[in-house]
C-alpha cells in the first residue's frame, strides 16, 4: 500500500511545509477559477486522480483540482503541519479512527454534517471511522473500506497443482512444495513494521478469537497478555520459514514486485494494493483467500480483516471552503464512488456502489460474512503510545529473534494500558 500507517519523518516534513508554505491555499485564476490543493498519502494513485477530478471539473468548471500526494510513512508529520499554516491543502486525506483524532481535537478541520448533505449516502459504520470521539460529529467524507487477505499467482498455483488451502496444514504442505520448486511461498515485509500487526490478524485473528476477543478486551474481560492472544503473535513466527529469507531489508513495494514477478506464490495484502501490482504485472492473474485457522484456534472458520480506511476533510484555513465543500460533495456520489470501484480499484463505501472487479466483490463479500477488525487501528491508536505502534515493533523484534511472544504480548498491555480505560 501504502504505507497506510507509516512513521512520519520529521525533517522531510518541515521541508515539505516550508515548501507548501510559499504557495497560498487555492488561488483565483485572472477568470474567477478556483484551484483547490488536495493532499493525498497515495502516489501511486496520481494518474487516476488526474481522470477522476477532471470528471468533476466537467460539471464544476469554474474549480480546479491541484492533487498533492506525498509519500505515506512521511504524510502524517506534513499533513498535521500543512494544516496549522498558510499553505496547507484545501481538502486532505485523513487517517480514520484515532488517527485523525489530534486534528480534530485541534481545530483543524471542519465538521461536515450539515454541510455536505451526501453524508447519506454512507452506512454509520462508515462514518463511525471519521468521528469525532469527544464530539461525534463527522470530519471527513469516508473513501473506501480495506480488507487484508492472501492473494496468490494463478499461474504458480495451477504449475504446481495446488488450490486455495481449505485446512492450515494444507497451506503449510503447499508452502514446503513451493520451497522445493524454488520459490518463496510468500512474500512479506519485515521493513516496514506497519504491515506486520496487518499479517497478525490476517494469520492469526482465528487464534485469537477475532470480534469476539474484540468485544472482551473493549470491556475489560480480556487482556492481551492472555494465553491465546500471546499465541496468535507466535503464529508469524511459525510461517517465518515461509517468508523471504531477506525479509527485514524488504519494504511493502519490494514485496509487491517480488510476487507481481512471479518470484512469490502468494502475498498477504490490501484491497488498496490490487491496482499497484497490476500495474507492476498487466498479465497477472490474481486469486485471493483468507487463511485457514491455525492450530487452536478459537474460530473455526476463516475471517476477512477489514477496516475504514481513507476519508477527505476540509482545512479550517481553507481560504475557498465553499468550493471545497462542493467538491466534497460531489465525493459522496454514486459517480465518484464508481470511480472509487472501477479506477481506483478500491472498495467504496456509497452505498449501492458495486465494483467491476471480481477479486474486490470477493472481498466485500467475505466481509461482510465473516468480518474481523484491524484490531489496532479499530480500537488502540486513541492514546499513546499507538497500540499498532506496540504490536509492529513487538513483532519485528519477535521475528528477528529479540523478544518472545509473551514479551511482546506484555509490552502492548503495558502500553495501552497507559490510556486506554475498558
Amino acid at each position: 500500500m501504502r504505507a497506510r500507517n507509516g512513521f512520519a519523518v520529521l525533517a522531510v516534513a518541515a521541508t515539505m511545509a516550508a515548501s507548501a508554505a510559499c504557495t497560498a491555499t487555492g488561488s483565483n485564476g485572472d477568470n474567477g477559477d478556483v484551484t483547490l490543493s488536495v493532499w493525498s498519502w497515495r502516489p501511486e494513485d496520481a494518474a487516476v486522480y488526474k481522470q477522476i477530478f477532471a470528471k468533476f471539473q466537467e460539471s464544476h468548471p469554474h474549480i480546479k483540482v491541484d492533487f498533492k500526494p506525498y509519500k505515506a510513512t512521511e504524510y502524517n508529520t506534513i499533513l498535521s503541519t500543512g494544516l496549522t499554516q498558510a499553505g496547507g491543502p484545501d481538502v486532505a486525506q485523513l487517517r480514520a479512527y484515532g488517527g485523525v483524532q489530534p486534528l480534530i481535537d485541534a481545530g483543524e478541520l471542519v465538521p461536515l454534517e450539515g454541510k455536505v448533505a451526501g453524508l447519506t449516502n454512507f452506512e454509520t459504520g462508515a462514518l463511525d471511522g471519521i468521528r469525532g470521539k469527544k464530539d461525534g460529529k463527522v470530519y471527513g467524507v469516508p473513501l473506501e473500506m480495506s480488507t487484508f487477505q492472501v492473494y496468490y499467482n494463478q499461474d504458480i498455483f495451477t504449475k504446481n497443482q495446488l488450490q486455495p488451502p481449505a485446512t492450515w496444514d494444507q497451506m503449510i504442505a503447499d508452502a514446503k512444495k513451493l520451497q522445493a520448486a524454488g520459490i518463496t511461498p510468500f512474500a512479506v515485509s519485515g521493513k516496514d513494521t506497519w504491515l506486520l500487526p496487518l499479517y497478525n490478524d490476517t494469520f492469526a485473528a482465528t487464534r485469537y478469537g477475532g470480534p469476539d476477543f474484540e468485544k472482551k478486551v473493549l470491556a475489560g474481560q480480556a487482556k492481551f497478555t492472555d494465553p491465546e492472544y500471546v499465541a496468535s503473535l507466535d503464529v508469524l513466527n511459525q510461517l517465518k520459514p515461509y517468508f523471504p529469507k531477506d525479509m527485514m531489508g524488504l519494504g511493502e513495494t519490494d514485496v509487491q514486485t517480488l510476487f507481481a514477478t512471479g518470484k512469490a506464490a502468494m502475498i498477504p495484502e490490501g484491497s488498496f494494493a490490487l491496482a499497484p501490482m497490476k500495474a507492476i504485472n498487466p498479465e497477472l492473474k490474481l486469486g485471493v483467500f483468507n487463511p485457514p485457522p491455525p492450530p487452536g484456534a478459537v474460530v473455526a472458520k476463516p475471517l476477512q480483516v477489514g477496516w475504514v480506511d481513507a476519508s477527505y476533510g476540509l482545512n479550517a484555513k481553507s481560504d475557498h471552503q465553499k468550493e471545497a465543500l462542493e467538491l466534497l460533495q460531489w465525493m459522496t456520489t454514486t459517480e465518484f464512488g464508481q470511480q472509487v470501484a472501477d479506477n481506483l480499484k478500491q472498495v467504496s463505501l456509497v452505498k449501492g456502489v458495486q465494483s467491476s472487479d471480481p477479486l474486490l466483490g470477493q472481498m466485500v463479500s467475505a466481509y461482510r460474512t465473516d468480518p474481523t477488525p484491524y484490531l489496532m487501528l479499530v480500537d488502540f491508536r486513541y492514546g499513546t503510545p499507538l497500540g499498532s505502534d506496540l504490536q509492529a515493533t513487538g513483532l519485528q523484534k519477535m521475528l528477528l529473534g529479540q523478544q518472545t511472544a509473551a514479551q511482546v504480548a506484555g509490552d502492548i498491555q503495558t502500553g495501552v494500558s497507559q490510556w486506554f480505560k475498558p
